[in-house]
């Protein structure tokens, strides 16, 4: 198998879930297949090449601030240093649409309602499928979970140069050797759509770092730190980056499948009989402090699943 071995997610062998579990043991990343979504996918794409090719006075008017973090932004910091990229974010419209910012783009807010509908369905069927490889009971498997109005979805557009127009870099964070730094993301699990460009990049306990290649029509997913701290670690949070746009620029487009925002996050009985690695803490608190480093530098590194190991 490859090292970012491919799931059939409509009927999974044998192998392909050792192989998964063996993935998520290593580096946190595996692709599916089988997932029905290529019509919604593809109006997706459309939709969200549109925005980015819009007059950036469209993208400008919706620029997230310190109030509202959904929306535009071309600034974002991984690891204080600033990304290759422009993104817009924005969360569950049937929980919290009057916080979305949309452009002004026929078509643009129901083309995202309907990935938004598709990917959270997708989201716990792929949780039921790692339930069952770590062969988890009733309780674990409702503790090792995501909710939808807590989740997002990111359009990102990874640039060819510096994505900040030069008037306007006075201040600025400096722009980091590669696109996106290396990271992980902090909730339960992330699906991702990459279009054929490459760049994505993760790091192998065995290998070092490692491409995550783009695939036609499957989807990507990558592991957070609370599935890293719930198993005990067992799974690995994907710590992965993007390498620089030389020629062309890339596109793609992340669902963070994020806990409940009450939940509290702690290694699950079933997998911690040596003993527990983490002391629980408060998932509200832990993506606070996440989505307040991407914004601005606040002086120090970010917060890591790391930071509550015992």
């Amino acid at each position: 198998m490859p090292a970012v071995p491919v799931v059939d997610i409509s009927a999974p062998s044998a192998t392909s879930r050792d192989a998964l579990d063996a993935a998520c043991c290593d580096h946190g990343f595996f692709l599916l297949t089988g997932h029905g979504l290529n019509d919604v996918i593809a109006n997706t794409w459309v939709a969200t090449k549109r925005f980015f090719d819009a007059p950036r006075s469209v993208r400008t008017a919706i620029m997230r601030d310190e109030q509202n973090p959904l929306g535009w932004f071309d600034r974002e910091l991984t690891k204080r240093v600033r990304d290759h990229k422009e993104v817009f974010d924005f969360v569950d419209p049937a929980a919290a649409d009057q916080m979305n910012r949309w452009p002004e783009l026929s078509g643009f807010r129901d083309a995202m309602i309907q990935h938004f509908n598709a990917m959270s369905t997708l989201a716990q069927r792929t949780l039921d499928l790692l339930h069952f490889v770590l062969q988890l009971g009733e309780s674990s498997s409702e503790e090792l979970t995501f909710a939808r109005p807590g989740s997002t979805v990111r359009l990102n557009l990874y640039t060819v140069g510096d994505p900040v127009p030069d008037d306007e870099r006075d201040g600025l964070a400096d722009l980091g050797e590669v696109a996106l730094g290396h990271h992980t993301d902090p909730g339960t699990l992330t699906l991702l759509l990459q279009d054929n460009i490459g760049g994505l990049q993760t790091l192998s306990n065995d290998s070092g770092w490692i491409d995550v290649p783009p695939e036609p029509g499957t989807i990507v997913v990558n592991l957070g730190d609370c599935t890293q701290a719930w198993t005990n670690d067992r799974y690995r949070a994907a710590v992965h980056r993007v390498t620089p746009m030389t020629e062309r620029r890339r596109f793609s487009i992340p669902y963070f499948a994020n806990p409940p925002r009450a939940a509290i996050v702690a290694p699950l009985p079933e997998l911690s009989g040596a003993g527990a690695r983490y002391r629980a803490f408060e998932w509200r608190e832990f993506m606070a402090a996440r989505a307040y480093d991407n914004f601005a530098d606040v002086g120090a590194e970010d917060t890591q699943v790391s930071d509550y190991r015992i």
